[in-house]
């Protein structure tokens, strides 16, 4: 799979996870989870309702989601942050 990272999700990036090490390292490692395995269940991956059903969101950490959404076999990473932050 091919990773989009679009320029609001790079924005977010820099502003929310970049400053934390912590972070930055739990995110790559769910990622590399993601890629291999989109359906395991440490990511919690599901379907969004409403407004942004056409999206998908999954965890880093309890509170830590990345929003995206597959067009073909390209990941668009939308957006990261808190619960409150991404939805």
């Amino acid at each position: 799979m091919e990773i989009n990272y679009t320029k609001k999700f790079r924005k977010s990036y820099r502003q929310r996870i970049k400053k934390n090490k912590n972070l930055i390292r739990k995110f790559n490692d769910r990622l590399q989870i993601f890629l291999q395995d989109s359906d395991n269940p440490l990511l919690k991956d599901h379907k969004l309702a409403g407004a942004k059903k056409h999206l998908r969101a999954f965890s880093i950490t309890g509170d830590i989601r990345v929003i995206y959404f597959l067009k073909g076999n390209i990941v668009n990473l939308v957006d990261i942050g808190t619960h409150n932050q991404v939805y």
